[in-house]
């Protein structure tokens, strides 16, 4: 049995709680207590009439809760793309082991397949679960059942097809991280907009403090809320990129090691 779905959801779930414990943290601790300071030092300046130098502080930037949310999910995808980016480690070591006692002149018959399945079939269940094994192990188990060359790579075939379509749907969720993102943002510069036309009748009598805070939500959302979502499409395009790769090599691999030694018996 495929174990592997309920600890990656423990995980995943581990690594949300932890992410969203880690920036709360950062928020609370630094960046809205100094962004709070720096706006407070602004506004008193103002209120005594004094010209400000225009300075675009990181703190006010990060300060709003969107921020902080996009900040959140990021690192959760992150945390996502990590553990997949370990089990591809853990895929590509099997690429590089010697699986089938194959030699130069070495010849596989139907009535060596079980035999050659046992090597396969007694490592440990984590590693069984593994494209290489598994893949290695179906086709031989094919090959004994049928006698078939063509049967085994039909079968070399499919299970790289399935571990394709599987590793491709693991993703949707680093997907919809990457698409809520920006729409967080956007929902910050509803927000930083909706708040800047409420106070629009402080800016007629002359006070624009609070219009020009409000856009800065409404901007500054939008442009952290950006820049994440690049980030994090960029990472998961080049995991799947390595993903698809390992599945080639797989199949690359089977057909040097296995299927070129195969002989069906007439």
């Amino acid at each position: 049995m495929d174990n592997r779905a309920p600890r990656e959801f423990i995980y995943q779930l581990f690594s949300l709680l932890m992410a969203i414990i880690l920036v709360h943290g950062l928020y609370v601790s630094l960046i809205r207590p100094r962004a709070d300071a720096l706006i407070q030092q602004q506004i008193e300046l103002q209120s005594q009439g004094q010209t400000i130098q225009a300075q675009r502080s990181w703190y006010v930037v990060l300060k709003d809760f969107e921020q902080e949310s996009c900040f959140i999910l990021m690192l959760w995808a992150c945390s996502i793309m990590a553990f997949k980016a370990m089990q591809l480690q853990k895929e590509r070591r099997m690429l590089d082991r010697h699986w089938l006692p194959t030699e130069q002149g070495t010849t596989i018959l139907p009535t060596d397949a079980v035999d050659l399945s046992r090597p396969l079939q007694a490592l440990p269940e984590q590693q069984q679960q593994l494209l290489v094994p598994r893949t290695l192990l179906t086709a031989l188990q094919r090959f004994g059942a049928t006698g078939d060359v063509a049967a085994s790579a039909e079968a070399i075939k499919e299970q790289c097809d399935t571990e394709s379509d599987r590793l491709d749907s693991e993703l949707s969720l680093v997907r919809y991280i990457a698409w809520a993102i920006p729409s967080i943002g956007f929902i910050g510069t509803v927000r930083g907009i909706g708040d800047a036309l409420g106070q629009a009748h402080k800016a007629i009598e002359g006070d624009i403090t609070g219009v020009t805070q409000a856009l800065g939500v409404a901007f500054n959302s939008t442009f952290i809320a950006l820049l994440i979502s690049i980030f994090i499409m960029f990472v998961s395009h080049q995991l799947q990129l390595q993903q698809e790769r390992v599945v080639t090599q797989t199949k690359r691999y089977t057909d040097e090691h296995l299927l070129r030694w195969m002989k069906q018996v007439e």
